[in-house]
Formats: structure tokens, C-alpha cells, sequence
């Protein structure tokens, strides 16, 4: 099992529209900037096996005992899994129809990072009667 953490804030994919060629919303700014700092600490993923944790930074208005209390906990609110692991799958592929294997998880931290474990598998056989 190798274990792999990059400090880079957790951002998910944005519903991107054809005007978000000219106008340049926040959310997709944030996004492209997100991809432009995946990229640039060479992050990658294999093809299976691999288990993403999102740490999600808790919010600065939170009180200390709320901090200590939420650090390490599943977080439970947007934004969603799904949406983070494709902003990070589309960062780092051009076409990821080769990742066939992936799973996640999202907690909160003090400060934003994506830890990638990976697991290798040889082979996977499932019974063809049940299919």
C-alpha cells in the first residue's frame, strides 16, 4: 500500500455552461486554478485501486472547541464526493475511461489536502453465473 498527500485545497467540478468561455465565474476561476496546481505538483492516480480522502478545511469562524471537536470527522455537507473526484479526475486526464477502479471519502481538517492511497490489484475475477 503506498500513501501519498498533496496539500492543495479540495475544489469540486463546477456545472459549466457554454458563457463560461467569456464569462468568467468564480466558481469556474477557482476551478481552472485548482487544475493549473494539480498539474503542477504532478499529481497522479492509478488506473485502480486507488482511495481518495478529501480533507476539507473546517471554516475560520468555527469556535476552538468546534475545531478540535470536527477535526478528523466525516464531513457531511457540500460539496459533494462525486463532484470532487471528477474535478480531480479531469485535472489529470485527458481521458479518464481508464480509471475503472476508484473509491473516497471527505473529512475535516484544519487545513485542505488530498491524501491518494493505492492498493495494487493483479487481477479480479467475478463469477460469470451472477452476471
Amino acid at each position: 500500500m503506498k500513501q501519498q498527500i498533496y496539500y492543495i485545497n479540495p475544489v469540486p467540478k463546477p456545472r459549466m455552461t457554454q458563457r463560461d468561455a467569456w464569462k468568467k465565474r468564480p466558481v469556474v476561476v477557482k476551478y481552472h486554478a485548482f487544475c493549473d496546481e494539480m498539474r503542477a505538483n504532478r499529481f497522479t492516480l492509478p488506473e485502480s485501486g486507488a482511495h481518495l480522502t478529501f480533507v476539507i478545511p473546517m471554516p475560520k469562524s468555527w469556535s476552538k472547541k468546534k475545531r478540535i471537536e470536527m477535526n478528523g470527522k466525516p464531513h457531511q455537507q457540500r460539496p459533494d464526493v462525486d463532484n470532487l473526484i471528477k474535478a480531480v479526475m479531469d485535472a489529470i486526464f485527458d481521458e479518464d475511461c481508464r480509471v475503472w477502479n476508484i473509491s473516497a471519502s471527505k473529512l475535516w481538517g484544519e487545513q485542505g489536502k488530498i491524501g491518494v492511497t493505492s492498493v495494487s490489484y493483479t487481477h479480479l475475477t467475478l463469477p460469470t453465473s451472477d452476471l
